[in-house]
């Protein structure tokens, strides 16, 4: 590249989409059939949710969070005003914009359930769960659905709201060991774990006993309960996206299957869904 010569869209996606295979090839396998368009935009919100994630999971304290954060919504709110730092994320962010009829409000939510994060208590109840996740996940559907239903009459907010719940209570049930090991975090709502006799001692000591399983098993329906639902509404989504949203359901469910596989261990294996299984789950999505 020449020195004067600006850096192209095709490589300020490129950086998007480098940035979703690195951290979730799930999604990554389930949005790159999008038509191009498409899915360089998926990549695009993506890749700002992931630095949204990353300015919480990459600091060691609170201070340092909030310092990352502050710098994250100075920078968002620069670009709702159109004064956006001339950098990859940003440059790819206004062509999405600029193509599809996008909000600006989802990108702010996600921060929000970021800064609930660094201010973290247990939730309560599963209401309280449910709240979290709709705006550090709810906000991802808001994101994508100007992409993937952008010509129906129909109202996907719900449905797209609650895949997104779906989705953060399966990586909640997947990480269990991991958030309380490395972030000192518990997301089981402490009324269910009271309500199912399942204590803080025990899941210090990855303790997998009939309880823990019906806990979990709870939680895990009630993700299935929405997972279901938004694939019963794919009908509103665009043609060419049907696939790839209906996909990602499905692949990000099948977490929940291989918890079970492992004998719910969340403590001591990384449960997964393998390419393989990808291929078999996806391909019923085109049925």
């Amino acid at each position: 590249m020449l020195i004067n010569e600006k850096p192209s869209l095709v490589e300020d996606y490129g950086y998007c989409e480098a940035i979703i295979k690195r951290y979730s090839k799930s999604f990554y396998y389930a949005f790159s059939t999008l038509p191009q368009e498409k899915a360089n935009a998926v990549y695009a919100i993506y890749a700002f949710c992931r630095q949204a994630d990353n300015s919480v999971d990459e600091n060691l304290t609170s201070a340092s969070q909030l310092v990352a954060l502050d710098h994250l919504t100075d920078e968002l709110n620069r670009f709702a005003q159109r004064q956006e730092k001339d950098l990859p994320l940003w440059r790819a962010l206004r062509d999405v914009f600029n193509r599809f009829d996008m909000e600006i409000q989802p990108f702010f939510d996600q921060l929000k359930g970021q800064r609930m994060d660094i201010h973290f208590t247990s939730p309560n109840t599963r209401e309280e769960l449910e709240e979290y996740s709709t705006y550090v996940a709810g906000s991802v559907g808001k994101m994508l659905l100007p992409i993937i239903a952008s010509d129906t009459d129909k109202d996907l907010t719900m449905s797209a709201v609650n895949l997104g719940i779906a989705m953060q209570i399966t990586n909640i049930l997947r990480d269990i060991g991991e958030d309380y090991l490395e972030k000192n975090r518990i997301y089981l709502p402490v009324h269910e774990m009271a309500a199912f006799g399942y204590s803080k001692h025990e899941l210090s000591k990855g303790i997998i006993s009939d309880n823990f399983i019906a806990l979990w098993e709870s939680l895990a329906e009630r993700a299935e309960e929405l997972y279901a639902d938004f694939i019963g509404n794919s009908d509103g989504f665009d043609e060419d996206s049907k696939f790839a949203v209906i996909a990602s359901a499905r692949v990000y469910r099948g977490i929940l299957d291989s918890v079970r596989k492992n004998k719910y261990d969340c403590f001591r294996k990384k449960n997964y869904v393998s390419k393989m299984e990808m291929v078999k789950i996806a391909a019923q999505a085109s049925i």
